[in-house]
């Protein structure tokens, strides 16, 4: 893999980290600023209502996403090592990203928060186009 996509994936699992920082800041009412505008955007059927489960809820959706984020990088970063040996950790990886994308939209959907699906796409978009580009998935 080139050192360009490298980038763009530590790149990309920085900003999923940073998301996931984002939604923790929303578990105390000095740092929901960004679970606000983020949910705004969202514009799901009723308006937010940081109660405390909802921000329990997000400070451990929050943490999940960040040890995800990291989990990925620490992946990648070894598939990389292993160079061609390392394709079965890139199916491995793009399934896992798709796994979420396979739960996660539809139940966004679901749930009123349809406008999900749009950010959703974009990050598995710029995971896979990496993957795709690099080769890494073709058999030696």
């Amino acid at each position: 893999m080139s050192g360009f996509w490298r980038n763009w994936l530590t790149v990309w699992c920085w900003a999923v980290g940073l998301f996931g920082l984002g939604l923790v800041g929303g578990d105390l009412e000095a740092t929901s600023g960004p679970v606000r505008v983020l949910f705004g955007i969202l514009n799901g059927p009723e308006p937010l209502e940081l109660n405390a489960q909802m921000r329990f809820s997000l400070a451990v959706m929050g943490a999940v996403t960040m040890g995800w984020s990291l989990t990925l990088a620490a992946v990648i970063q070894a598939a990389i090592l292993l160079g061609e040996r390392g394709r079965p950790i890139w199916v491995l990886l793009v399934g896992a990203v798709t796994c979420w994308f396979v739960i996660d939209t539809p139940m966004s959907i679901a749930t009123g928060y349809g406008m999900n699906a749009i950010p959703n796409t974009l990050i598995l978009a710029a995971f896979l186009l990496p993957i795709l580009r690099s080769g890494v998935l073709k058999r030696a």
